[in-house]
C-alpha cells in the first residue's frame, strides 16, 4: 500500500513537471500582444507643431531639457552666452525645424523651407497664404511684411486669446502661431511659441 502511494506521488510529480513548461510557454506568449497594443499608438502617431511645442520639445523648457530631448546646439550656437538668444537646428530635431532659446529657456520653434512639419490642422511651409487666411478667418490677424511687398505678410493667431490680436504681446505665458508669408504668396516660415514668435529678424 505504501508502495502504491509512493508510485502515485511520483506519477503526480512527473505529470506536473510535464505540464509546467506548457504553462510557462503560455504566459510568455501573452506579453508580446499586450506590449504591441500598448506601443502601437506611439509608432503610428506623428508629432505636430502647436503653440505649446512639437513632440518632446515644449515651450518653456530649459536649455538642459532641450539638449536632453534633441541634442546640444552646434558649436557656432553653443559659443553664444547662455543669457543671449540662440536659434539653431538641433542634431536630433526634424529636418527644417529650428529652436530658439533665450536666457536658457525655449521660447520659439520655427519650421523653415524643406520642413515637413505640420500644425494640428495640417498647415505647413509652402501652403497658400490666401487659403490659410480664409481657413483661420477672424481667429487670426494679417499684417504687412516688414521687408517684402504684398502678398507677403504675417498671419498671427493666439488660440483662446483673440483679444491679443493686433497688439504686441509681452506676456511670457502667451502661446501662438505666426505664419510668415513670402512674396510668392506661400508660407515661408511657421513660428510657434511665446512672444518671440513676433520677432521678424531671427532673435530680434
Amino acid at each position: 500500500m505504501i508502495r502504491n502511494a509512493v508510485l502515485s506521488s511520483v506519477a503526480l510529480l512527473a505529470l506536473a513537471a510535464c505540464s509546467a513548461p506548457e504553462t510557462a510557454k503560455t504566459s510568455e506568449e501573452k506579453p508580446p500582444e499586450s506590449v504591441a497594443s500598448a506601443v502601437a499608438p506611439d509608432a503610428t502617431s506623428s508629432p505636430v507643431l502647436t503653440p505649446q511645442g512639437y513632440g518632446p520639445l515644449k515651450i518653456g523648457m530649459t536649455q538642459a531639457e532641450v539638449d536632453a530631448a534633441v541634442g546640444p546646439p552646434p558649436v557656432n550656437a553653443a559659443e553664444a552666452e547662455p543669457s543671449e538668444c540662440r536659434q539653431y537646428h538641433p542634431p536630433r530635431a526634424p529636418e527644417g525645424l529650428l529652436v530658439m532659446t533665450e536666457k536658457g529657456v525655449l521660447t520659439r520653434l520655427t519650421a523653415i523651407k524643406g520642413s515637413s512639419v505640420k500644425t494640428t490642422d495640417g498647415a505647413g511651409v509652402g501652403d497658400d497664404g490666401e487659403a490659410l487666411k480664409a481657413r483661420y478667418g477672424a481667429s487670426a490677424r494679417f499684417s504687412p511684411h516688414k521687408y517684402e511687398a504684398a502678398p507677403a505678410g504675417y498671419l498671427t493667431t493666439w488660440p483662446g486669446a483673440d483679444a491679443l490680436l493686433g497688439t504686441y504681446v509681452a506676456d511670457p505665458a502667451a502661446r501662438g502661431l505666426v505664419f510668415e508669408i513670402g512674396g510668392d504668396g506661400k508660407v515661408a516660415f511657421i513660428h510657434a511659441g511665446g512672444p518671440s514668435i513676433q520677432y521678424v529678424e531671427g532673435c530680434s
